[in-house]
């Protein structure tokens, strides 16, 4: 075994209730943290949501997942992106995340695309 660690990105576009995109792109994400892959997160567009506070799920057969984010740091897992144009879009800030996140321009994201091995969007 052994050789160079592969960088993943992981986009996270849906809402996170309604479908299972964000529930099962956690899941994928910690258990890739947990086999030591280097881990990047990036929330855009409705993506946004799964990162906000309060979240309402009465609407949904689902169990609200949202604290789990705030597990994402024991996993070694501390880098977390929200495109700038996604929040602005939906009038909200850094402030009404659960999370810690680096808010970045989609000219920046494409950036980051690029330097990873693999891409992956739910």
């Amino acid at each position: 075994m052994g050789g160079e660690v592969k960088k993943f990105l992981y986009m996270n576009r849906k809402a996170p209730y309604g479908t299972v995109y964000a529930l099962e792109s956690l899941e994928v994400v910690l258990i890739g943290a947990a086999f030591e892959q280097d881990v990047t997160l990036v929330f855009l567009d409705d993506g946004v949501y799964q990162l906000t506070k309060g979240q309402d799920n009465s609407d949904s057969e689902m169990k609200n997942f949202s604290p789990t984010y705030r597990a994402l740091e024991m996993y070694d897992v501390e880098k977390l992106y929200v495109g700038k144009e996604s929040l602005e879009m939906r009038g909200l800030t850094e402030e009404d995340l659960l999370v810690d996140v680096e808010v970045k321009t989609a000219d920046e994201i494409r950036d980051l695309m690029e330097e990873m091995d693999v891409v992956l969007s739910f």
